[in-house]
């Protein structure tokens, strides 16, 4: 591994263990140029995912990408990087065990709203403004609206089942 500080391609290894929810190893590396500390984590990668955009190009999947977008969602929210980094694998796993290579971007926008649906609101609204590019507060209006007609109905069943 080559060191971030000076770029000397030999560094050792002082401490590995695994991440919190076991998806990754994490390393706490030396530098025997510099002497600097550094941490990496390993992750298992199952195969080799590609984004289909809307625009119908193409890009390699990017984990560091989602996680900043959803990190973003969920700003100033109760929700701990913990949480986000399990969405991060949960979804990624997902992908990587569906059998396809090739995912168009809006399956992915539609997993992370999945989540955070559950997750938060304020941080599912605040991703699904961005995913559905909404452009006035009328889209917002509508679309916490339709929030709304759910959870009602959602109330209705209950009721009627409890």
């Amino acid at each position: 591994m080559r060191c971030p500080f000076c770029g000397h391609e030999d560094t050792q290894v002082k401490d590995s263990r695994p991440s919190e929810d076991n998806s990754a190893i994490r390393r706490r590396r030396f530098c025997t140029a510099c002497g600097s500390r550094f941490t990496t984590f390993e992750r298992v990668q199952l195969r080799e995912l590609t984004v289909i955009k809307k625009d119908g190009g193409k890009m390699p999947f990017d984990r560091d990408k989602l996680q900043r977008s959803i990190a973003i969602a969920v700003r100033k929210r109760p929700i701990s990087p913990e949480q986000v980094e399990l969405i991060v694998n949960g979804i990624q796993r997902q992908l990587e065990t569906s059998g396809e290579s090739e995912i168009p971007s809006m399956r992915i926008g539609e997993m992370v709203m999945e989540a955070l649906s559950g997750l938060d609101p304020v941080a599912y609204v605040r991703f699904a403004s961005v995913y559905r590019d909404f452009r006035e507060a009328k889209d917002f209006k509508a679309f916490i609206g339709s929030l709304d007609a759910v959870s009602n109905i959602k109330d209705e069943e209950e009721n009627k089942n409890g």
